[in-house]
């Protein structure tokens, strides 16, 4: 009996298939570093082979952690023993990570105690950080690691904050106040607050600048804010309140995580829920990878940071950690790092 072949063409589509399959979710790659605030370190996660790379001592305690445009040194600003709003000490510095080296490199004086929390690299290269008790953003030279200047938020609880794309404003997550300062970067002045909610957490912005997003931390919905009318345009109604969120490269999907174990995948466009994925319940952190391919999630009290396939909508992955783990961030591949 001869055997049945199949066309050349008919193969080479097969082959397109798959190669496009495969080529639709880019394996991980590059390091992730992640502040554990219970055991006071930094880790520094292998996202190629899964496994723990390094771990460096900084102080207590460190909540986010930002990466350095050079992706050579981490930042991690030291907030204290408190969580936002509650009594505890108040830190004043921010520790330097050298990631090629896997050692503390330095720390950065505030010149008071101000509870730093969240650190973000504007283009250009300065840093900046929220210093809560001082309701103020802060702007560092990292060169000569000193403050520059101080801006004010105009609320109490500015705890995070993000940066729009081309560095020029700033806005808070205000906690307790339930709103978000606009503030300019350039003018280094506050230019509105924007009423949201009794509580809000978090927050995050869209790759074009176009929306900032954060979340009604007392009814199940999120803000969707019109930055180039500093308004809220609409909200974006959920099935439980979110903590986190980030959005996609292509600036289409918002991907927002759940104290209640869920993450959504949300079309901003159309206001909707696409996918949900079922996690750990959590209140840590969740980011996007560069690539647009995956998402983390931190899980302090479950102690493991969670990976989420964006293409399939499914988790594929999980590090195990120690509890405490919670301020991600994301480094390029490359040799220096030690793997």
């Amino acid at each position: 009996m001869r055997r049945q072949t199949l066309p050349y063409f008919v193969v080479s589509l097969l082959c397109l298939a798959l190669a496009t399959h495969a080529a639709d979710t880019p394996p991980p790659s590059g390091i992730l570093a992640v502040a554990n605030q219970g055991d006071h370190t930094l880790l520094l996660l292998d996202l190629a082979t899964q496994k723990q790379i390094a771990s460096v001592t900084v102080g207590i305690n460190g909540h986010e952690v930002v990466i350095s445009p050079d992706h050579k040194f981490a930042y991690v600003p030291i907030y204290g023993n408190s969580g936002v709003g509650k009594p505890g000490t108040d830190g004043r510095t921010i520790d330097v990570v050298d990631l090629h080296a896997h050692t503390l490199a330095g720390s950065i004086d505030l010149g008071k105690p101000v509870r730093p929390h969240c650190a973000r690299f504007a283009p250009g290269g300065i840093l900046y950080v929220s210093a809560e008790l001082a309701n103020a953003l802060f702007a560092i030279d990292p060169e000569t690691r000193k403050v520059i200047a101080e801006i004010p938020t105009g609320a109490e609880q500015s705890h995070m904050f993000v940066i729009s794309p081309l560095g020029d404003r700033a806005y808070t997550a205000n906690v307790s106040a339930g709103s978000v300062s606009v503030l300019d970067l350039k003018k280094r002045s506050l230019i509105t607050i924007i009423p949201v909610a009794k509580t809000v957490q978090r927050i995050s912005i869209s790759p074009d600048g176009r929306y900032v997003f954060t979340h009604d931390q007392n009814t199940p919905r999120i803000a969707v804010i019109d930055t180039a009318a500093n308004k809220i345009a609409k909200w974006i109604d959920v099935p439980s309140t979110i903590y986190s969120s980030d959005v996609t490269p292509d600036n289409q999907h918002l991907i927002a995580a759940s104290p209640s174990g869920k993450v959504f995948i949300i079309d901003i466009a159309q206001s909707k829920i696409l996918t949900i994925i079922d996690v750990p319940p959590s209140t840590g952190e969740l980011i996007v990878s560069p690539n647009g391919a995956q998402a983390y999630l931190s899980c302090p009290q479950a102690a493991h940071i969670q990976v989420l396939d964006l293409h399939s909508g499914k988790l594929v992955e999980d590090f195990p950690l120690t509890k405490g783990v919670d301020g991600l961030a994301v480094a390029a591949p490359g040799p220096a790092y030690n793997f």
